[in-house]
């Protein structure tokens, strides 16, 4: 490569096709408690209490589920001149969006990457109320930031190392003692991550996450669904991950796309942090508390749009995957052989 890259901050905000907004109005805005920004009748605009940029989720109507857009903020605007050049040269369709292009946000190079999915960088972007302050209107589930991505790809390794040439950084991956690489956990803003990858069929979206403070807002998130007779919302958890130790709740909105509540990772912004990597047949990588992993969790994941708006094709991962290791109908973490771990060992 001779092309630099673009210096990405963060992650930033995804768009999502759905069929019904109605419906997705009524789980992100009437559950979730996310802020809307603008909305019409084909288009839902929304951002988490405290992000101040004009949306961190788009949610748009269309004829099938799929992910539309991950989208990353750049340090400068002259970093889409970087954008630009680096994907062309690696070969990527490439297109430069004008300011306006998409509600809200300044000028944006799109660009379908190395991996197949449709990833937006942009720096400018409409500045909206900041609402950390008004607890008239939080409530007792409110969700903070947009968090972190998560991609099923079928090269981890690849994916790694493409990732690695944007300047993101690994914090926590899971490997075997052949050394396959079962998923990683990538970062450029000082938490466990901004983006995982996790080994499977691919290009296709595993989920999002918006963050929240405490661990009884997610508890209350559950409430609300209970209350509304609506359990089967929840996928998974709540619990505690092995892999970056925060606390969760994996949530299926009424499209299957799948979103994480997420909170109490840590800090990881100094420049020797170190990785930590958990071997695939211990059962708290993904659950401290050894619960079950539903079978869902593992095969179920959101289809991907080219710049053309048609669905990407998937890839099937080659390599073993996860679900090689937990075996059972029941989703269990149960490993082949006579593995064993001592309680907190990770390698």
């Amino acid at each position: 490569m001779t092309a630099a890259p673009p210096d990405v901050l963060r992650c930033a905000y995804a768009e999502l096709v759905v069929t019904d907004l109605a419906a997705s109005r009524a789980f992100y805005v009437d559950v979730l408690g996310l802020v809307v920004t603008h909305e019409d009748a084909q288009t839902l605009y929304l951002r988490a209490f405290e992000e101040y940029l004009h949306h961190s989720l788009i949610l748009r109507t269309g004829p099938a589920p799929a992910l539309a857009v991950l989208a990353y903020r750049v340090r400068n605007a002259t970093d889409l001149d970087l954008a630009q050049a680096y994907y062309r040269e690696l070969g990527c369709p490439v297109e430069r969006r004008p300011a306006g292009a998409t509600r809200g946000i300044g000028d944006a190079v799109r660009v379908i990457d190395p991996l197949g999915f449709p990833v937006e960088f942009f720096h400018d972007a409409e500045h909206v109320e900041r609402f950390t302050q008004r607890y008239d209107l939080h409530g007792a589930g409110a969700l903070s930031r947009l968090d972190h991505f998560n991609l099923d790809t079928p090269d981890v390794a690849a994916a790694r190392t493409y990732y690695q040439g944007l300047g993101f950084r690994v914090s926590e991956d899971i490997q075997d003692a052949d050394g396959t690489l079962y998923a990683a956990w990538m970062f450029r803003k000082p938490t466990v991550h901004d983006v995982a990858l996790t080994g499977g069929d691919g290009p296709r979206l595993h989920h999002i996450a918006f963050a929240s403070h405490e661990r009884h807002q997610i508890l209350h998130i559950c409430d609300h669904l209970g209350a509304l007779r609506q359990p089967a919302t929840i996928e998974r958890g709540p619990g505690r991950h092995g892999v970056s130790n925060a606390f969760y709740l994996y949530l299926r909105d009424p499209d299957g796309h799948r979103i994480e509540i997420y909170t109490h990772d840590y800090y990881t912004g100094d420049p020797d942090n170190p990785v930590i990597t958990w071997d695939v047949h211990n059962p708290q990588r993904r659950d401290w508390w050894g619960n079950p992993v539903v079978p869902s969790w593992y095969t179920d994941a959101s289809a991907v749009l080219g710049l053309s708006g048609s669905v990407t094709p998937v890839v099937t991962r080659a390599q073993p995957q996860e679900t090689d290791i937990t075996i059972g109908a029941d989703g269990f973490s149960c490993t082949p052989g006579n593995t064993e771990f001592k309680l907190g060992e990770q390698v």
